[in-house]
């Protein structure tokens, strides 16, 4: 398997626990208004909207790079 694949595998299981703790705290807000603060929603929209941005920003990087050491691997593969 490729650097390039695995990164991406990562990437999509780390963006879906994100993603599963914000729908888990969406819903506890929405079952618990009492015991939350009026601005909760926006809150945890705001937070972790951007924590998977910043990781998909990252992860573009991350991509990018392993695909480049995917090629020199190829290359220096078929010098040797």
């Amino acid at each position: 398997m490729s650097r390039k694949a695995r990164v991406l595998i990562v990437l999509v299981i780390i963006e879906a626990f994100l993603a599963g703790i914000w729908w888990y705290l969406a819903r506890y807000g929405m079952a618990n208004p009492d015991r939350v603060t009026s601005d909760f929603q926006s809150v945890v929209g705001q937070t972790m909207g951007m924590a998977m941005g910043g990781l998909l920003g990252i992860g573009i990087v991350l991509v990018l790079v392993a695909a480049r050491n995917d090629r020199k691997a190829a290359q220096d593969k078929t010098r040797a």
